[in-house]
C-alpha cells in the first residue's frame, strides 16, 4: 500500500476537465516501484456552495484555484483502502473538510485521517454516495445526476487504462488488469468480491438507467462511448 504523504507534494498531473456541470475531473499519475501508474481524482460540486473531492490528488496552485472556485471542499471520499495517499494533506490543507470512506476501509483510512462518516452525508438530491454491493464494504462510487444525464464515479471496480505511459504502467496494467484493451474488474478487485452477482447487478442497474452518460474511473481514461454496453459486459463476465 502506498505511503501516505505528510507535506504538499505535487506529483505529475494534467489539467483539470469539465465532463459535465459542476463535475472537474483530473488524470496524474503515482509513483509505483517499477514506473508511475496513471491515477484519478473528480470533483463535484454540491448545494449551498460546496464540493465533494473523490480520491485525492496535490494539484499545482492554478489548477486548485480552479477547484476551490467551483466551490468550498467540503468532503473528502476517500473510496478504499489503497487511495489515502493524498488524504492527509488535503485535510491539512481544508482542516474543515469532512472525510467520508466505505465501512470497510475505514481502519485503513484512519490511518492517515480521521473518518467522519461511512455513508452519505453529503445532503445533495443530486449527488449520491454508495458503498458498491459486493465489495465487502470497500469500495465506494458516486451518482451524480445533471440535466444532461447521470454520471457514475467508481474507483477500483473498473479500470480502463487503454493509454498506460511508459514500460512500467504498461507492465502494471496488464499485470494486475487493469483495462489496457478494453474496461476491466482488475484482478485484485475480482479477488477480493465476496458477492460477485451483487456487483454484477450493480453493473447492470446503472447500464438500465436510460439517462446514463459516463463512468468516471480511479485509473484511465473516462468511459464515454457505449457506455451501457461495457457495463452489461463487465456484469456478465463477473457473474
Amino acid at each position: 500500500m502506498p505511503a501516505i504523504l505528510e507535506k504538499w507534494q505535487v506529483q505529475p498531473h494534467e489539467g483539470l476537465t469539465q465532463v459535465d456541470d459542476g463535475i472537474l475531473t483530473v488524470a496524474g499519475e503515482i509513483a509505483m516501484p517499477i514506473g508511475n501508474f496513471p491515477r484519478r481524482m473528480t470533483v463535484v460540486r454540491l448545494s449551498d456552495d460546496r464540493t465533494a473531492i473523490f480520491s485525492a490528488i496535490a494539484l499545482d496552485e492554478d489548477e486548485m484555484a480552479r477547484v476551490e472556485a467551483m466551490g468550498r471542499p467540503s468532503f473528502l471520499i476517500v473510496p478504499s483502502d489503497h487511495h489515502r495517499l493524498d488524504a492527509r494533506i488535503w485535510k491539512q490543507r481544508y482542516p474543515d473538510i469532512q472525510v467520508i470512506a466505505p465501512p470497510a476501509a475505514r481502519e485503513a483510512v484512519e490511518e492517515a485521517v480521521p473518518v467522519d462518516a461511512t455513508e452519505d452525508i453529503m445532503a445533495d438530491h443530486q449527488v449520491r454516495l454508495i458503498v458498491v454491493p459486493g465489495t465487502g464494504g470497500h469500495e465506494a462510487a458516486l451518482e451524480v445526476r445533471r440535466d444532461s444525464g447521470l454520471t457514475v464515479v467508481v474507483n477500483d471496480v473498473i479500470a480502463n487504462v487503454a493509454h498506460p505511459h511508459g514500460v512500467g504502467a504498461q507492465i502494471m496494467a496488464r499485470l494486475f488488469g487493469f483495462g489496457v484493451h478494453a474496461p476491466q474488474v482488475p484482478r485484485s478487485v475480482r479477488h477480493g468480491l465476496d458477492d460477485k452477482p451483487a456487483l454484477a447487478g450493480q453493473f447492470a442497474a446503472w447500464a438500465a438507467d436510460p439517462s446514463l452518460r459516463r463512468v468516471i474511473v480511479s485509473h484511465g481514461d473516462v468511459i464515454e462511448r457505449h457506455v451501457a454496453d461495457v457495463l452489461r459486459t463487465l456484469a456478465d463476465a463477473i457473474d
